[in-house]
């Protein structure tokens, strides 16, 4: 039965068509699923966009235990990792590119942790003095997620880039990684040696004052702005990292068939004053 109410973050007609073929076909042979896969899906999204807690789902989705069992079996799985590879060849060929990307931008975001992340993946990041994790994603030119890595805010870029940089090389072709000067000094050597990756350096314009757009750079930038807009990830809930990972890929799954549906890339409302002018 269908529900009565619908939300923002639900997926329209067109987007769950792309995304039901990709999803695990039921289990033969037992009791039918009682609660509509595409259920499901909205409801883990409404927890990824709105930031809610798990058992505070809205009553009119399937019950909580049910949403969350569908979540962990599905990450076990490695079903998102699945969904984000189909999905990002597909956005890719829509632009006019090929399906798999050759070059590969790496940043760092660093976000506070809530009391539920655990001390033992927990660190505070002196530079930004911000107590929680922080996040390790590479994109494609085009900004769309590749891997993700979650890790203790304590962890330096340059030692948290080198497991995201493996992860990258196992999954993805890229051997051309753009990166900013906090990456800069041995990981460069140690990318070309052992992953025979090439990491670029993309340093500011000598001289500059405040805030510039940097070529290269702000594609990654843009992406963790994208992911960010979704309030589970304004902070880390999670008390493992894994689920944080799968968390930000369910936000990336999301963008992507949003963009694929609409045809292009979001773009930003313009200001309005209260009065209704620009």
């Amino acid at each position: 039965m269908p529900r009565e109410h619908r939300y923002p973050s639900d997926l329209t007609d067109a987007q769950w068509a792309l995304i039901e073929p990709l999803l695990p076909a039921p289990n033969t042979g037992g009791r039918p699923e009682k609660h509509s896969r595409r259920d499901i899906v909205d409801a883990i999204l409404y927890v990824v966009r709105t930031g809610c807690a798990w058992r505070q789902l809205p009553f009119d989705f399937p019950p909580w235990q049910t949403v969350y069992w569908y979540f962990v079996r599905w990450e076990k799985a490695k079903v998102t990792e699945e969904i984000l590879a189909i999905l990002r060849r597909r956005v890719r060929t829509a632009q006019g590119r090929a399906e798999e990307p050759s070059a590969g931008i790496i940043d760092s975001q660093s976000v506070k942790g809530a009391d539920t992340v655990g001390c033992e993946s927990r660190g505070y990041d002196a530079g930004k003095k911000i107590n929680g994790r922080k996040r390790f994603i590479v994109t494609d030119t085009l900004g769309l997620l590749l891997v993700v890595c979650v890790m203790a805010a304590s962890v330096q870029d340059r030692d948290g880039a080198k497991t995201t940089l493996l992860s990258a090389y196992l999954v993805t072709p890229i051997r051309f990684v753009f990166a900013d000067a906090g990456f800069a000094g041995a990981l460069v050597e140690w990318s070309q040696r052992i992953l025979r990756t090439t990491l670029h350096i993309v340093r500011k314009a000598p001289g500059q004052v405040g805030f510039a757009v940097i070529a290269r750079r702000w594609v990654v930038e843009r992406s963790l702005a994208w992911l960010t807009s979704h309030r589970r990830l304004a902070r880390d809930y999670e008390r493992h990292p894994a689920t944080s990972e799968a968390m930000i890929r369910w936000a990336a799954i999301s963008g992507m068939v949003r963009r694929l549906t609409r045809g292009r890339a979001a773009t930003r409302q313009p200001a309005r004053t209260l009065n209704g002018s620009n």
